[in-house]
């Protein structure tokens, strides 16, 4: 009986809600979830239930295209003091790069154009110049991302070879990226030296043979050893290496410009360091520590870096015309000075915790809610400086009268235009001012109001 009561696809479509998408989307497309909607409705009448209205079914309809339409990814505000979050996207860019993004998607652009004699040219060569003057190499290749930089040169450097890894760096990053898996696929071999917590140079170069392509030295990323443990430097690899004729590798992994420790915080291999200690090629990320788009960059040794250019992986691999522009303008900030005013992440790491005491203080006043101002810790995250934190000062915000408590209101800020994100600690929802850009205070503030109240 309840299948007669299901409607026809003629019904739903005419419908009050339906009719008015109708102008905006191909009736096509409207048929189709129609019918989609009416087959699911056809399985809950045989488990057992009943047969959904015309307009039942054009709302169910509405739900998918507003679902189906919604713009991703979606502005977030991070509210949760992580500065390199992952699932957030890592490093927001600056006003800049946000603009040279812009500029370069409207129009035509001289990717590969020489303006100078009207010839085809290279989507290389003005990053190459800014890579090399940063970092002091001899020439430099910027790829999609990291793991495509790595892959990349164990390709093009070591098929068919082996690769020396301590077994202390043998690693695993986010998202199931392994060292030893990126090595078989490049075509190969790892030889793991070492142990867990100690590798010595001798174990090195006890393992090296006549096949043996590759010295590697790989960031810890998101985890650290401490204790009874010892590494070896890139200087003595790179030693060991002209000794033995074996090229050095180092991913560095979050691309950090600046010295870390002017913040208070450990210090973080640089891609200077590297280059100045001999490295023949340096791997290192474009949206961590750098604080732009998604990139990974090699720089190095100029017969190195050829080698890779030329490797057929490279185009497949290559950097595309919108992560070009805003990782140019990001370099620029580098070589302007300028990298802790317009870079929004290093703003944040150098933000002074007065400051953020001080805006926490602010949300206080203008919530007229239950929340206590408290001191906190901000990290870094991104598998960048693994446990280093910051001072830094929370709003926590009492939960008691709010339905549902801590996960209820964290449901709510999530749902909210823009979403916003926080973190739930002693059954309080704390939200820190240093991940919150300041044009997003205005946006914050009703969310947290809103999710409270209802």
């Amino acid at each position: 009986m309840q299948f007669r009561n299901l409607p026809n696809v003629n019904s739903v479509l005419a419908s009050e809600s339906l009719e008015e998408l109708a102008a905006n989307f191909q009736r096509e497309l409207l048929v189709d979830l129609v019918r989609e909607e009416l087959d699911s409705a056809r399985e809950g009448i045989r488990r057992g239930g009943d047969a959904p209205t015309a307009e039942m079914v054009a709302e169910a309809v509405c739900r998918q295209l507003a679902g189906l339409t919604r713009q991703q990814p979606r502005r977030v505000i991070n509210a949760t003091g992580v500065i390199l979050h992952t699932n957030l996207g890592r490093a927001p860019l600056s006003v800049a790069a946000t603009k040279a993004m812009q500029e370069a998607a409207a129009g035509y652009t001289d990717l590969e154009l020489d303006l100078t004699d009207g010839r085809r040219g290279s989507r290389q060569a003005h990053l190459q110049a800014l890579i090399k003057r940063l970092t002091g190499a001899e020439a430099a290749l910027a790829v999609n991302n990291n793991a495509s930089a790595v892959l990349l040169g164990l390709s093009a450097l070591a098929s068919g070879k082996e690769v020396v890894v301590s077994r202390a760096e043998a690693v695993e990053i986010g998202g199931g990226f392994r060292i030893p898996d990126v090595c078989r696929q490049s075509g190969g071999e790892l030889v793991d030296v070492g142990t867990t917590n100690r590798t010595y140079l001798r174990d090195y170069e006890q393992a090296v043979t006549e096949n043996t392509a590759a010295f590697l030295k790989v960031h810890a990323s998101n985890f650290r050893v401490e204790g009874f443990t010892a590494a070896v430097e890139p200087a003595e690899l790179v030693e060991l290496g002209e000794r033995t004729g074996v090229a050095v590798l180092h991913d560095e992994g979050s691309g950090c410009l600046l010295p870390t420790e002017r913040y208070g915080l450990a210090h973080e291999p640089t891609p200077q360091e590297s280059i100045a200690a001999g490295v023949g090629l340096v791997f290192f990320s474009g949206d961590k520590l750098l604080g732009g788009p998604q990139a990974g960059i090699v720089a190095g040794k100029k017969d190195l870096v050829d080698l890779l250019a030329r490797h057929p992986l490279a185009r497949a691999v290559r950097i595309d015309k919108l992560s070009m522009a805003a990782l140019t303008a990001t370099l620029l900030h580098y070589l302007r000075g300028e990298a802790e005013v317009e870079i929004p992440i290093w703003r944040m790491i150098s933000i002074p915790a007065d400051e953020i005491k001080e805006r926490a203080t602010r949300w206080q006043a203008k919530l007229e809610t239950p929340a206590q101002v408290e001191p906190s810790r901000s990290a870094i995250g991104g598998g960048s400086l693994p446990g280093e934190t910051l001072a830094s000062w929370v709003l926590a915000l009492d939960c008691t009268g709010a339905s549902g408590g801590p996960p209820g209101v964290m449901e709510r800020l999530r749902r909210w235009e823009p979403p916003v994100v926080a973190r739930v600690e002693e059954d309080r929802v704390l939200l820190d001012p240093r991940t919150v850009l300041p044009q997003e205070e205005n946006d914050l503030l009703p969310a947290v109001t809103s999710a409270l109240t209802h």
